[in-house]
């Protein structure tokens, strides 16, 4: 029995130690627990009793299968339209005006799960700036997990998802599919493009700098110094004064002299240059 549970607590720091390492998911020891549970959904579905099976083909470079599945089940994939109103009405008020009469209004979703912050993005755009400014706007959604990607994809939500949309904007955009199921109507659809990324994988493939970007929720899974990478390769793909929207419980100050404090969750990047 110890060299049993000797080996499986092996199997679980090889697990931990390549999901920071792979994609800067940090557990710390306090969420042991959490993260046993979310790895045991994967045991089961693979038929691998013990941790250290799951380590050893987790750490198989060939085994790109399980490995997308571990990633998938310890990522955070817990959202909804319209989360943090505080944070969105400062986009609304504040950098909507500024976007109104640009040719191209370029925003992006950093760990955008199943796409709920995407689409509450571009309903807002469309609820401020009118339908036209859907033509010129491209929202970018990314996520390391595969699987929230094709959800994200097809735009049908359960009405669970939609607890803090206002009525009159859940009739507008969204229309019934199914039993307590809804779909994004397509105009609202066409402005959003979806794609896997591993935020942990720099520099970031961008062409053209965002305006804005939206990273909420994400910084606190990571260890600092990946929090600063981040934030920095950030920076490298946001436009001088852009707005780099956090969590109002996440805090960037002193990380970087690149991002100047707006107010909490909100900040704006600093200089004329990388």
């Amino acid at each position: 029995m110890n060299i049993e549970t000797s080996l499986e607590r092996a199997g679980y720091e090889t697990i931990r130690g390549w999901l920071e390492q792979r994609c800067a998911i940090h557990y710390p020891e306090h969420k042991r627990d959490l993260l046993h549970q979310r790895l045991s959904r994967v045991q089961r579905a693979f038929q691998l009793p013990a941790l250290s099976q799951l380590a050893a083909e987790v750490t198989d470079a060939n085994n790109h299968e399980i490995q997308m599945a571990v990633i998938h089940a310890a990522s955070t994939n817990h959202t909804y339209f319209f989360r943090e109103t505080d944070v969105l009405e400062h986009f609304r008020n504040n950098v909507l005006p500024i976007l109104k009469n640009r040719r191209e209004i370029r925003l992006w979703s950093a760990a955008c799960s199943t796409g709920d912050e995407v689409y509450t993005l571009a309903i807002l755009i469309a609820e401020t700036l009118g339908m036209e400014a859907l033509s010129r706007t491209q929202i970018l959604g990314t996520d390391i997990s595969g699987p929230v990607i094709e959800r994200a994809e097809a735009g049908i939500f359960p009405a669970r998802h939609l607890e803090q949309t206002p009525d009159h904007i859940r009739s507008r955009y969204l229309r019934p599919v199914g039993i307590e199921q809804f779909q994004v109507t397509p105009e609202i659809r066409a402005a959003c493009t979806f794609r896997r990324m591993n935020l942990k994988s720099y520099p970031y493939p961008f062409r053209k700098p965002f305006q804005a970007v939206f990273c909420r929720n994400v910084l606190y899974y990571f260890a600092m110094k990946d929090q600063i990478d981040v934030i920095e390769a950030i920076a490298d793909v946001t436009e001088p004064n852009g707005i780099l929207f956090t969590s109002v419980t996440e805090t960037m100050r002193d990380m970087s002299p690149r991002w100047t404090y707006v107010t909490s969750g909100i900040n704006r990047r600093t200089g004329a240059g990388g």
